[in-house]
């Protein structure tokens, strides 16, 4: 089985590190799994960085452990370089930047909670599901 390509969408990693319980939380666990590789750009993790630090956030760690789940990532992850822009796309154009890093990687998947807000991401070969979906994919769950 080849390896998966993912985009983990920010909506998926603050669910994730709001509890330990849940989909997301299991699908960030799985960060480094043989099966799947996420993929990052500086656009992505600077909306993590942004996002993650936000007082409203729900995130109940410290600024350290949040870091050091970031440096994680980016340790993880594969890094890629948009060098064109596909914009305008989707229906909401602050997610035209997930896509692009999708289409660029030539992802499988991006994992969001807001699956709507990707419709048009199938005519770029990009399929767009949720944690729980894709846990069902990597056959974590039934």
């Amino acid at each position: 089985m080849p390896v998966l390509q993912v985009v983990i969408d920010t909506n998926v990693l603050i669910a994730a590190l709001r509890s330990t319980r849940g989909a997301s939380h299991r699908v960030l666990r799985l960060i480094g799994d043989g099966r799947w590789q996420l993929n990052l750009s500086v656009p992505m993790f600077l909306e993590y960085e942004d996002v993650v630090g936000r007082p409203e956030s729900g995130i109940s760690l410290s600024v350290q452990e949040i870091d050091a789940v970031l440096d994680f990532i980016c340790a993880e992850a594969n890094l890629r370089e948009i060098f064109y822009l596909w914009r305008p796309i989707l229906p909401d154009p602050k997610d035209d930047f997930i896509l692009e890093l999708a289409v660029e990687a030539q992802c499988d998947y991006i994992v969001t909670f807001n699956v709507r807000d990707f419709v048009g991401a199938e005519a770029f070969g990009v399929s767009v599901i949720t944690p729980q979906q894709f846990l069902r994919k990597l056959e974590e769950i039934q």
